[in-house]
């Protein structure tokens, strides 16, 4: 029996029983997929279900998925979905109400499934950690998260491939896993398809007891930890993170917010991939008869007109004040809120943005003119 710490080596069969013990034990087992030219997040049976082979070119407004020279199954970064879509679903239905006899029963949905992860990647592993700290720490627990949340498996899978967007070293992300899962892989190419794992928690030891391995040597501790190194020398991106909430917000009326107004369609493509970004409304949906009723939640995004709707109109009426308040909360605001980013580096907002908006570059823009601001007040002050 294995114990939380314990490094071992399983090879593809392995990573087979896994998946297999896993849908045994009552689990949906979702991880990544080929579907419609992109990786996706779906349901999966056995590692034949996995994008062998395959790897994404990814840079502003732009993704596609390319053919490796190998057979690895976690080659690549991230695709469009997040497991935000499988804990703080696009669509939840709060309660029902049905005319009866007696006037109106109301049934409220409290049932999930049960789902193991398959391929959670460092940052997005802290972007679950983000949404723990949104909706099951604060004074309002989310009953809706919290069930699927507790009742979740976590595989996680060390990044061998960086994206052409990725900045998770900027924002101490990753690309190695440092946590938060019950199972870890690094997968091993180099002449072979094995993987490192790494036991995380009780309930991951307690499904190894299906898996065929073997104690992991030096040899492949190191071949491990040089996958990590390698990829994190291939970030497609950098942000300087150093007083960047403080930045921000003393450039609340910086040019540069007219500048991507200009170009940003306000579609809030950035905020439905972004791992995160937790906004929602709120319906009302009553059948012709007035018989039925129901109440369901539904994302929503700081860039409609609706979001920050008030009488009288909307408080952001504007393209500009609209990425303003996204960003400034993403990586200034939120620290007020939950003390950390709300940004995790995956890259997928400059990825899936139309336009290509980069918000790394956009930090970048607006810290060149405050650093510049701050040396000539510095000169002044010395003459």
């Amino acid at each position: 029996m294995l114990d939380t710490g314990d490094k071992v080596v399983i090879d593809r069969d392995g990573l087979g029983q896994l998946l297999a013990a896993l849908a045994a034990d009552g689990y949906r087992v979702v991880g990544p997929t080929v579907r419609d030219r992109a990786i996706v997040y779906d349901d999966i049976a056995s590692p034949a279900d996995l994008p062998e082979g395959w790897t994404d070119r990814q840079d502003g407004g732009k993704y596609e998925l390319e053919r490796r020279g190998d057979r690895a199954l976690f080659g690549y970064a991230v695709g469009p979905h997040s497991w935000k879509q499988f804990l703080h679903p696009p669509m939840v239905r709060l309660w029902r109400a049905e005319r009866n006899a007696k006037g109106f029963e109301i049934e409220v949905d409290s049932d999930a499934p049960k789902f193991a992860f398959i391929g959670v990647r460092s940052c997005e592993l802290h972007a679950i950690r983000i949404q723990d700290k949104v909706f099951l720490e604060g004074p309002a627990v989310d009953p809706h998260y919290r069930v699927r949340r507790d009742s979740a498996f976590v595989v996680a899978v060390s990044c061998g491939e960086a994206g052409g967007t990725c900045f998770c070293v900027s924002m101490g992300t990753g690309p190695g896993v440092d946590g938060g899962f019950d199972l870890a892989l690094t997968e091993l190419l180099d002449g072979r398809q094995d993987f490192v794992l790494e036991v995380g928690t009780a309930a991951g030891a307690a499904m190894m007891a299906e898996v065929s391995a073997r104690p992991a040597g030096a040899d492949d501790l190191a071949a491990a930890d040089a996958v990590v190194a390698r990829t994190a020398q291939r970030m497609g991106r950098t942000m300087d993170t150093e007083d960047i909430k403080g930045l921000l917000q003393r450039n609340l009326e910086h040019p540069r917010w007219d500048d991507v107004a200009a170009r940003c369609l306000t579609c809030g493509n950035c905020t439905m991939v972004c791992p995160t970004c937790f906004c929602t409304t709120v319906e009302d949906v009553t059948d012709l008869s007035g018989d039925k009723a129901e109440r369901v939640r539904l994302w929503d995004s700081c860039f409609t007109m609706d979001f920050s709707y008030i009488h009288g109109g909307s408080v952001r009426h504007t393209g500009r004040s609209r990425y303003r308040q996204w960003m400034t909360h993403k990586l200034a605001s939120w620290i007020d809120q939950f003390g950390t980013s709300g940004c995790v580096g995956c890259g997928r907002c400059i990825t899936w943005c139309p336009v290509g908006i980069d918000i790394t570059e956009e930090t970048r823009a607006i810290r060149e003119t405050d650093t510049k601001q701050k040396r000539k007040g510095g000169a002044d002050e010395d003459a």
